[in-house]
């Protein structure tokens, strides 16, 4: 594997990771994980019902990373108690921690999202945060013990792209952590865009979920993302105020 992506013990060949909500029906979610490519998905606990013949989770292939997220909590002591629920339900010790209050624009709560943070790192969790893009919060992250910080590109399930760009670039410039951009991409080339800042990775639904041809889009974002990393890793050229000739302008006539 040339450009290993490793988290939480585990080696990735595959930088996106995708969803599991708004499909038109549950048995689309295998076919999108073999277009995407991806190997972690994310699934709200509060949708994962054992007793239901469509438990969205049997529709998981069985090679996947499974993500559980505490979507619905509104402190840290509610992330922490849909965590712990999701472990014991045999659902891993990956944690995407969502701390929501504000209703309208779905923003996260970055102190309790930092609390949430401390207690299950040091339960023994690999904590994902999904935060507002905030040097400092990050770095209180990271000193908690996440295992990488999910910044916001725009607000969740807007598919308004990377409005939060210079902010992501700070992040990835200062933070020694990995930078997964999670949610508000809504084109492949945003996400190629995201990966050629230097993002580890990034996570999206929407855009997948809610395209007229899922699967075809699913196999856009692998591309995207694939691409953007190697422009990243090729060393995207200067950019100039003026404009720079390709070829010599004078001499060649003497």
């Amino acid at each position: 594997m040339l450009d290993p992506f490793v988290i939480g013990g585990i080696t990735l060949s595959s930088r996106l990771f995708i969803g599991t909500g708004k499909y038109s029906r549950n048995t689309l979610i295998p076919e999108v994980v073999a277009s995407s490519g991806s190997q972690v998905i994310t699934v709200a606990l509060r949708r994962v019902d054992p007793e239901s013949r469509d438990n969205i989770v049997s529709h998981i292939p069985p090679h996947m990373t499974l993500l559980p997220n505490t979507s619905g909590a509104r402190t840290a002591g509610e992330a922490v108690r849909i965590a712990r629920l999701a472990r014991a339900a045999g659902l891993g010790n990956w944690v995407k921690i969502e701390v929501i209050n504000d209703q309208k624009y779905l923003l996260p709560d970055n102190l309790e999202t930092i609390r949430a943070t401390e207690i299950l790192a040091a339960e023994g969790f690999v904590v994902l945060p999904y935060m507002s893009p905030d040097l400092s919060a990050a770095i209180r992250m990271k000193e908690a013990g996440a295992a990488a910080i999910m910044p916001l590109g725009s607000p969740i399930g807007s598919n308004r792209g990377l409005r939060t760009k210079e902010l992501l670039r700070i992040l990835i410039s200062e933070v020694d952590l990995p930078v997964i951009v999670d949610a508000g991409i809504g084109r492949p080339s945003e996400a190629a865009e995201a990966m050629e800042l230097g993002a580890s990775a990034v996570l999206l639904n929407t855009a997948i979920a809610t395209a007229r041809d899922p699967l075809l889009m699913a196999e856009a974002f692998r591309e995207a993302v694939s691409s953007g990393r190697k422009a990243y890793l090729a060393g995207l050229g200067p950019v100039e105020e003026t404009a720079v000739a390709s070829s010599p302008l004078t001499g060649f006539l003497k």
